[in-house]
């Protein structure tokens, strides 16, 4: 190995690929996916190829070039597979939102005839949103540090945005039994949908503040280190909330996916098993206190047990959410030749069971696996990153999509009680599409640091002490 040149700089090492173009061939392939299934859905219907199949298409494609494209120049390092990845869930759930507008006017896929509905026009118009919030994000917020400054802020934020639908009027907040929204004349908003991630910033902030705090100081019992009382702030604040929306909101999918989140955090944090420990008792106390207090609660867990039981009214969801996935079986009957309409909000709480009977157990072991690989690359980023206030966001961001996936599968096949909450990116709804293209933008952000490569060192300049001298031949 020789020397380099005296006066010359040592060769530098060449930057690492960005994956963009990887990117760019997996939404490009994320398209394809979603031309394909919308012809395939409006020849299954018997209905010809119009330019609303080209509508959707092209508006799709577009606001993939345009994250894209936000991505290539703000953020050239990130992981080039998260984007892809909402993309083809974000699409497929545009497709079955489609298709299911259009069996709502036949007669033949529903138990009472009603007119169509037009909830994939609307859905294509929260995803521009969707797209210009997470194009905003990307580009203003060049290190994902700052959040940690204002993380106070947030946190409060996050608690003002739970509690304004529990102090308006139902009239102004209830939908469908649970105070959650925020009802404004011609479009309704989920307040809660935004204060989780607002929670997740300031639970990362604050657990990188006293993470010492939390690791060192305790007493051991059974062999197992137990943080002090004083120091369990934390999850009595998380716990408490998650009652108080519980209580006045009538929402278990909210507080249960708040509660959970910020106990996972603690224990990423920590490392210690009693923080598991002392959560889950926490959660069994209020449960069992809740199921006594709770009427809805109490109707949820009765369905869970049998949903046949009370067919005609509170487990009719349930009931026929199960002869869904049973007449899918395997491979499905095929897009656009089911009939997923029957089971209600089969585009919201059971756009799952829409697949699962139209694709099957196949198509709906390929989407679980879209969400796997979204929340692994996310989780991977999470270790690679350097600073601790990105390890325990990207960590708690990723916990919260797969922690969702699962209530929201487990709920439709009737693993666990039903709760409510809406599958992230697949289902029809606004604040929820909205909420977790912010989310996918703070991923972005933080892998686009994890995978950054180091600034090349400059070589120091050699004092003219240090200098060797040399004889000159005089001419």
């Amino acid at each position: 190995m020789t020397a380099a040149p005296a006066g010359h700089a040592p060769p530098t090492t060449p930057p690492a690929s960005t994956g963009r173009t990887t990117e760019m061939v997996l939404l490009g392939f994320a398209v394809a996916i979603v031309t394909v299934a919308l012809i395939i859905v409006e020849l299954a219907q018997g209905d010809p190829l119009t330019w609303e199949v080209a509508k959707f298409v092209a508006a799709f494609a577009a606001m993939c070039a345009v994250a894209h494209t936000v991505v290539r120049y703000f953020a050239p390092y990130a992981d080039p597979l998260l984007l892809p990845a909402v993309a083809a869930l974000n699409g497929l759930g545009l497709v079955m939102i489609h298709r299911l507008d259009l069996g709502s006017a036949r007669s033949d896929e529903l138990l009472k005839e009603t007119e169509r509905t037009h909830n994939a026009d609307q859905q294509l118009l929260w995803m521009f949103i969707g797209i210009l919030l997470f194009a905003l994000t990307v580009a203003l917020l060049r290190d994902h540090r700052a959040l940690s400054r204002y993380a106070y802020t947030l946190g409060l934020g996050g608690l003002v945005f739970l509690a304004i639908p529990a102090i308006l009027p139902s009239s102004m907040s209830e939908i469908n039994g649970s105070k959650i929204w925020i009802r404004a004349g011609f479009f309704n908003i989920q307040p809660g949908e935004f204060s989780k991630i607002l929670i997740i910033v300031f639970t990362a902030s604050f657990l990188v503040s006293r993470r010492d705090l939390f690791t060192t100081a305790g007493k051991q019992f059974a062999g197992i280190d137990f943080p002090r009382a004083r120091d369990l702030g934390p999850l009595i604040a998380a716990w408490a909330i998650a009652v108080g929306v519980l209580a006045f909101e009538s929402d278990l999918g909210t507080s249960l996916l708040i509660f959970v989140t910020v106990l996972t955090m603690l224990y990423v944090a920590t490392g210690r098993a009693s923080w598991l420990m002392l959560g889950i008792t926490l959660f069994a106390l209020a449960a069992v206190v809740a199921y006594q207090l709770f009427f809805h609660l109490q109707m949820r867990v009765a369905v869970w047990r049998d949903p046949f039981e009370q067919y005609d009214t509170y487990g009719y969801q349930v009931a026929q959410s199960m002869f869904g996935f049973a007449t899918g079986g395997m491979f499905g009957t095929g897009l656009g030749s089911g009939r997923p309409n029957i089971v209600p909000f089969a585009n919201t709480d059971f756009i799952l069971t829409s697949f699962g009977e139209e694709v099957g157990l196949v198509g709906l072991t390929a989407i679980i696996l879209i969400y796997l690989i979204l929340v692994i690359r996310g989780l991977r980023t999470a270790i690679a990153v350097r600073d601790s206030f990105g390890k325990l966001l990207a960590a708690g961001l990723s916990f919260t999509i797969v922690f969702q996936l699962f209530v929201v599968f487990g709920g439709v096949s009737k693993l666990i009680p039903l709760t409510g909450l809406t599958t992230p990116f697949l289902a029809y709804g606004g604040s929820s599409l909205l909420a977790n293209y912010l989310l996918l933008a703070l991923l972005i952000r933080i892998s686009n640091a994890a995978r950054e490569p180091d600034a090349p060192k400059r070589r120091p300049k050699r004092s003219v002490d240090a200098m060797a001298t040399q004889a000159v031949q005089r001419r």
